[in-house]
């Protein structure tokens, strides 16, 4: 049986989120909606969508939906996906997740009361490069995990109109920093004990870089740096007492370089859609009637969230 994906918003990140349903192995998109009719059915002409809706509601209420994929702008998560939920849809709301922690948990909340499902879209914990690089930790094969080190740099961000703004949940944090401080838990099974960072914002606008440093549990350090003031090589770098794994854009990868005893390997795991393997979680689940994720859970959500609105309270005052 077919997982049928309803979309909100025509974002960027919208064809390419399409592309991995569509070579999913049980998911197909039927309806997209913007608050512009003519927009999403343009879209929908081009990603061969069945329906357009010219407002979000219109696609909450189509029994042709199974699942609401959220890519709105970042302030427009928390809305959306609670309308979607009350509209008794499963729900998938691209990171970050919500502004804030009292609003994530309202919605987890809110989905258990409707028994839906409900997921954060983090791509990068899905991967087969992430897979392969948590099973290389799980065995020991790097000896114990030290430190962790997420370096971004993401320079054109000329294109997000929104993106100066606090308010609309503009910001480099708010960008990129789920993609290293989830993949950094993930990996390792840890949680967040303590965060101390620096960021970079004019006044009357957010971080155009900033540079966290989390203590986990386990004894182990991170570093998540994200910049759109220069461009550069994107890698999260894994160092144990034993080795070290270099994972070059971390979020959408295809390899990976492990060096072992000073011994190094390159590692490919070639796919066509980075979005594919989320999907196919996703489905997995709706298939067994699941309300969370075992993979990307509510507690990594909601940890990152945390970190997140905590770091922005400091900045801002």
């Amino acid at each position: 049986m077919s997982i049928r994906y309803g979309i909100i918003s025509t974002a960027q990140i919208v064809p390419r989120f399409v592309a991995g349903v569509n070579e999913s192995e049980d998911g197909v998109v039927t309806a997209i909606a913007s608050r512009n009719l003519e927009k999403a059915q343009q879209v929908a002409q081009e990603l061969a969508i069945p329906t357009a809706y010219g407002s979000y509601q219109e696609l909450y209420e189509d029994d042709n939906v199974d699942i609401v994929y959220v890519a709105t702008y970042n302030k427009g998560h928390y809305e959306a996906a609670k309308n979607a939920l009350l509209a008794g849809k499963h729900v998938l709301v691209e990171k970050p997740f919500t502004l804030s922690w009292d609003e994530a948990d309202e919605l987890f909340e809110l989905a258990k009361q409707q028994n839906c499902f409900l997921m954060e879209a983090q791509k990068a914990v899905f991967l087969p490069i992430t897979q392969y690089v948590k099973k290389l930790i799980q065995e020991k094969q790097l000896g114990d995990v030290r430190y962790l080190r997420s370096f971004t740099a993401y320079p054109n961000v000329d294109h997000i109109s929104w993106f100066d703004s606090l308010d609309a949940g503009g910001g480099a944090l708010h960008g990129s920093g789920s993609y290293g401080l989830q993949y950094m838990l993930y990996v390792t099974g840890t949680e967040i004990e303590e965060a101390a960072g620096t960021a970079l914002i004019e006044p009357g606008k957010t971080d155009s870089q900033c540079d966290v440093s989390v203590l986990l549990t386990n004894n182990i350090q991170g570093n998540v740096f994200v910049t759109t003031n220069f461009g550069s090589d994107s890698q999260l770098t894994i160092f144990g007492n034993q080795g070290q794994v270099v994972i070059p854009k971390f979020w959408k990868t295809q390899e990976a370089t492990v060096t072992i005893n000073g011994e190094s390997e390159h590692i490919h795991l070639p796919h066509q859609s980075e979005f594919v393997f989320e999907v196919n979680h996703v489905n997995e689940c709706l298939a067994k009637g699941l309300t969370e994720s075992p993979i990307m859970t509510k507690d990594l959500t909601l940890q990152t969230i945390e970190l997140v609105e905590k770091m922005y309270e400091q900045w801002v005052e």
